[in-house]
């Protein structure tokens, strides 16, 4: 008799046993496979993620060499002298050299921001319960003060009621892209409105000035020496809540904040910032792609790498890949605990069934049958256990994985809310470190507007399949050599003499 039919009348002949193994080796089965049909579809949702996104490359001052310059200014100068003390200096990005490094390869889109601040001029602002600000624009100039206007070392301002945000494309800056702020009537600033005199205002400071699109009104720079009329184009509402400081400061009050183009908020600035940003925002095609973008920018001689410095900012796709990298190398680890459990559980059923079967063994040893076809035996019917158990992970694993890959997600999403929670609240109460109405202190809104992904599309493939069955078969083959090897190493007259 051949051992595939001594095995087929074994597992007849010992029914409950073949059924304890049958449900062992299926949930195996099911726990394998479903830990590499979630790791597949964490890696597509994490590479979709990553092509969508990309990441943010944002070219800006060296804010740490000015300190250390200013620093070791400070050390070589007269500590007497008030005049001699070193002080932060303003930087401008020259838009020649910005638009060099927007013709790079890997930039899928770019923008570009200029801030400052201003006086309402011949309309009512949104007042903040606290403020003392003045709108007059005969505001003396014993008020002025050396704000955050035109950026440091910029035009000196008296106490603003607007905060004058400069950029070349609205709808891909970072407060529209992330959602915090929307346009509900007319349209969009684009590079097509560089140089207009164009403007998109808050829904509410619309509304206290009874303004629609295609009205006009008139801010004064906070030097009062530049007055500038802007035609609304865009009427839009925001969700930010501003700082803690917007009740003290009307230019802080989000419902205050001008979207213009940056030519002119440059203009508002002085004749010093023409052709200038503050900074530019350079968004990857992907994010893997965020260093070739910096080597090759670097290249860039126009560009004094001294006073300015790219910051790679891949924070959305941190953001939203972090729980789906969580969860993936969760399941890579059930996968190795789950084989290697497999693979002991199962040795010990086979070990408890040749232990059981020594006589059997033994005797057909003594008339001849090779080891070898014994083992085989073995295998054959654990491995027929293993064809089943394949056939019911393969049915039932795409609704585990579904189901344990969602639920993991959602915690690690929930932990990850919370984390960024705590981190904020520890942070400035404020706009950030770009300023009021700077890039920086959109960034914020950015990340926390980003809606994360919260469900894996969960599809068993062939490759999974294959690798499930590669493990299953290694397991089996396992779980069965070594017990069967301890005892066929005895000889038959060992075996069946020390048989009870």
């Amino acid at each position: 008799m051949n051992f595939f039919k001594r095995a087929w009348l074994s597992m007849k002949a010992r029914k409950g046993r073949s059924v304890l193994q049958l449900i062992i080796f299926t949930v195996v089965c099911v726990l394998i496979l479903s830990g590499f049909t979630i790791q597949s579809a964490a890696d597509k949702a994490s590479e979709l993620a990553r092509e969508q996104l990309g990441g943010t490359v944002t070219l800006t001052v060296d804010q740490e060499k000015q300190m250390a310059a200013m620093k070791e200014e400070a050390a070589n100068s007269d500590s007497s002298s008030t005049d001699s003390k070193p002080k932060f200096r303003s930087n401008p990005i020259d838009v020649s050299d910005a638009n060099e490094l927007a013709s790079l390869d890997h930039v899928k889109n770019y923008n570009y921001y200029s801030s400052t601040q201003a006086l309402a001029s011949g309309f009512d602002p949104i007042e903040s319960s606290g403020d003392t600000s003045s709108s007059s624009d005969d505001s003396s100039s014993s008020n002025q003060t050396g704000g955050p206007g035109g950026g440091n070392g910029g035009p000196q301002m008296v106490d603003a009621d607007l905060s004058i945000s400069g950029l070349l494309d609205s709808a891909t800056s970072t407060d529209f892209d992330a959602g915090t702020s929307k346009l509900t009537s007319g349209v969009a600033i684009t590079a097509n409105d560089k140089d207009k005199n164009v403007a998109m205002v808050e829904e509410n400071l619309a509304e206290q000035n009874d303004w629609k699109v295609g009205d006009s009104f008139t801010v004064t720079s906070s030097d009062g020496n530049t007055k500038v009329t802007l035609k609304i184009v865009g009427i839009y509402k925001t969700t930010d809540s501003g700082s803690d400081m917007a009740q003290n400061f009307s230019f802080l009050n989000p419902y205050n904040k001008v979207y213009v183009p940056y030519t002119v908020a440059n203009t508002i600035k002085g004749s010093d910032y023409k052709d200038t940003v503050d900074s530019a925002v350079y968004t990857m095609d992907d994010a893997a792609n965020i260093s070739a973008f910096e080597k090759e920018a670097k290249k860039v001689d126009g560009i004094d790498w001294d006073t300015f410095k790219l910051d790679a900012n891949d924070t959305l796709y941190q953001q939203m890949i972090g729980p789906i990298n969580s969860v993936a190398s969760f399941s890579k680890n059930v996968v190795y605990i789950v084989s290697i459990a497999g693979a002991l559980i199962l040795g010990l059923l086979v070990m408890m069934q040749v232990r059981d079967r020594k006589y059997e063994m033994g005797v057909l040893l003594a008339i001849g049958e090779k080891r070898g076809k014994l083992i085989a035996q073995f295998f054959v019917e654990i491995l027929i256990v293993a064809l089943i158990s394949f056939g019911l992970a393969a049915a039932s694993s795409h609704y585990v994985a579904q189901l344990a890959g969602n639920q993991l997600l959602a915690q690690q999403n929930s932990s990850t809310t919370s984390e960024s929670t705590t981190s904020e609240n520890r942070g400035p109460g404020g706009g950030g470190p770009g300023g009021p109405g700077g890039f920086a202190g959109s960034v914020s809104n950015l990340t926390k507007n980003t809606e994360q992904i919260k469900e894996l599309n969960i599809q068993v493939t062939l490759e999974d399949m294959l690798k499930m069955g590669g493990i299953g078969i290694g397991i089996a083959f396992i779980s069965v050599l070594l017990p069967a090897a301890l005892v066929l190493r005895m000889n038959p007259k060992t075996i069946l003499t020390k048989q009870e």
